[in-house]
């Protein structure tokens, strides 16, 4: 079991940043708080981000740039500023499994079910699914912890995951983190 965060660190700098980022906003405190019950559980979390463009960008610099003051996308990016023990994906388009290692690093820690959050339901996310969807791994797709810049394109998004990926599309509060599910232990 893996938990994502998709597009969460973000300037929110293009058309339709701002609607997103007042959705992304009312949903971060619920994914901050999924996340800290995933780590009480062993159950990695794993930041898969747009690179926004800037193919030698890293993580890193990507959370420095997004959380400086003055920035849209700051109190989100400090609210969910990795850990040292959080795996980071960058991502050259829509799904976290193009182009990058993501699978592998699935594979790697024995993830079979994930749990998908983050921007846009409708797009990142669903992008996101699909591929894992079609990887014969199980979703658990929390509604209240996904961002679009339009209520109707996350109830859209729902009602795909829900009959045609056959995720679990309950709130948060529901996800049920297995212990020991963690994978392999990081080298010290």
């Amino acid at each position: 079991m893996a938990l994502l965060v998709i597009d969460m660190i973000s300037e929110f700098a293009f058309e339709g940043g701002d609607e997103l980022l007042r959705s992304a906003g009312a949903v971060a405190p619920r994914i901050l708080a999924l996340k800290r019950r995933a780590a009480a559980a062993g159950v990695p979390t794993i930041y898969v981000n747009d690179n926004g463009g800037r193919w030698r960008s890293d993580f890193g610099g990507l959370l420095r740039r997004c959380a400086r003051r003055g920035k849209p996308g700051a109190a989100i990016a400090r609210l969910l500023r990795p850990s040292p023990e959080d795996y980071r994906v960058l991502k050259p388009k829509h799904s976290g499994f193009f182009a990058t290692a993501l699978d592998t690093l699935l594979q790697y820690l024995g993830a079979r079910t994930l749990v998908l959050t983050g921007a846009t339901s409708h797009q990142c996310v669903l992008f996101t699914a699909n591929d894992a969807y079609v990887r014969d791994l199980r979703l658990v797709i929390p509604r209240d912890c996904l961002a679009a810049r339009r209520p109707a394109d996350t109830a859209l998004a729902l009602r795909y995951f829900r009959a045609v990926l056959d995720a679990d599309v309950g709130d948060s509060c529901r996800v049920q983190f297995t212990p020991g599910s963690r994978g392999p232990r990081r080298p010290a």
